[in-house]
């Protein structure tokens, strides 16, 4: 009886075999992904702000609520309205750009809140927030992650500059 196990077809065994298991290694790891981090610009003082103008995304209907009762929660002036040319009236103006998608219900994917100069609407900071599917968080915990990880990076910056 001749044996199955000839060195053709171990080496065949083989590759599928470390085919199958790096496609479920795959498998297993592509729902973790998240990330949460946050930027300064060069020079910003984050410190003098006190009153934010936020922006509305144009298709969102109630995302900048929870922004606004973030910021406010945090002891800042809001105001929101559509966008304009420069100046705002206000310390800094606050734009952001959400991402959902859908997984059995929709979930918050992404989101990113920039605070922008007032006079020329350059980024001062920047904050982003990606959770997939396996480590979702709702929308009020992103906003919150979001602004603490700004928040921070405006507290670190400042301390390495003294």
């Amino acid at each position: 009886m001749k044996s199955i196990f000839t060195t053709k077809n171990v080496r065949i065994m083989t590759k599928l075999f470390s085919g199958v298991l790096l496609l479920g290694l795959l498998a297993l790891t592509s729902g973790c992904a998240n990330r949460a981090t946050a930027s300064l610009t060069p020079g910003a003082d984050l410190s003098r702000i006190k009153s934010f103008y936020l922006i509305p995304g144009a298709e969102d209907k109630d995302n900048y609520l929870l922004i606004k009762a973030n910021l406010e929660k945090r002891g800042y002036a809001v105001t929101t309205g559509p966008e304009m040319l420069p100046p705002y009236k206000s310390d800094a103006v606050v734009t952001y750009v959400d991402k959902w998608m859908w997984d059995i219900t929709m979930y918050m994917l992404e989101l990113t809140i920039t605070f922008r100069d007032p006079t020329n609407n350059s980024p001062l900071a920047i904050g982003n927030s990606l959770h997939s599917s396996l480590t979702r968080k709702s929308p009020e915990e992103m906003v919150d992650e979001v602004l603490t990880n700004i928040f921070k990076t405006k507290a670190a910056s400042q301390s390495e500059a003294k």
